[in-house]
This record gives C-alpha cells, structure tokens and sequence, in this order.
C-alpha cells in the first residue's frame, strides 16, 4: 500500500495529510512554540541574553522537527508546504535523516485551513 503524506509546517504547528488506498488521515503536530519567543535570560558567563534565547528556540525547533519527522518515516512521497523558513528548514532536516529521496516538492503556501490542506494534498496526488 503506498503512503502518500502533505505536510503544511510553520514554527508552530504541521498539518500532516496521509493518503493511503483505504483514504485519508490528518494529524496535528504543535511546537508549542508562541509567536513572539521570550525566555527569560538570568544566565551568567554562557553568552549573551540573544544568544542564550537562540539556543533554546533552535533546541526547541529540534524537538518539533523530530516529532514531525517521525510521523514522515513511513511515508513513500512527501509534498512540504507552508509560509516562512520552517519548510526549508524541514527539508534538510529530512535529507540529514535520509529522506530526502521521497521528498516530491516543497511549495509556499499561505495560511490554509485543514480543508484547503487536505485539498492541495488530494489535488497533488491524483496528479501524479
């Protein structure tokens, strides 16, 4: 049976459409993440309070993108869309996992609600 997912991904959630013979499954992935990051910066002598904010959003981001990853592992093709860096960032992620191979295209997209997802992904599969 071939899985066929499209994954809408920003830095704070993905929309995962798996199209399977049997039909069709979403699932959510949140990176708690807000939209305006702020950690607080009581550190001394490990950077400074910029650098130590980086390094937590970037560790943060890492964790999200594993938890993304492992829903794509099964996954025979994958369509990346969304707004922003994080497809980008995704997709190398992807190719450093050995995925990269199955990766079919990787599009910008705006803001969509899950019908619009499902849709692009259904629409682009068929088109195969």
């Amino acid at each position: 049976m071939k899985r066929e997912i499209g994954l809408w991904v920003d830095h704070r959630q993905a929309v995962i459409v798996t199209v399977t013979d049997e039909g069709e499954e979403t699932k959510r992935v949140m990176s708690d993440m807000e939209k305006n990051v702020r950690f607080s910066s009581r550190t001394a002598n490990i950077g400074s309070p910029e650098d130590v904010r980086d390094r937590k959003f970037e560790n943060h981001l890492n964790k999200y993108y594993d938890d993304v990853i492992e829903s794509l592992r099964n996954a025979d093709s994958i369509l990346i869309f969304g707004p922003g860096e994080a497809k980008g960032e995704l997709e190398k992620r992807l190719a450093n996992e050995g995925l990269k191979e199955r990766i079919v295209g990787v599009e910008t997209a705006d803001k969509m609600t899950d019908s619009q997802i499902t849709a692009k992904v259904r629409q682009h599969f068929l088109a195969l």
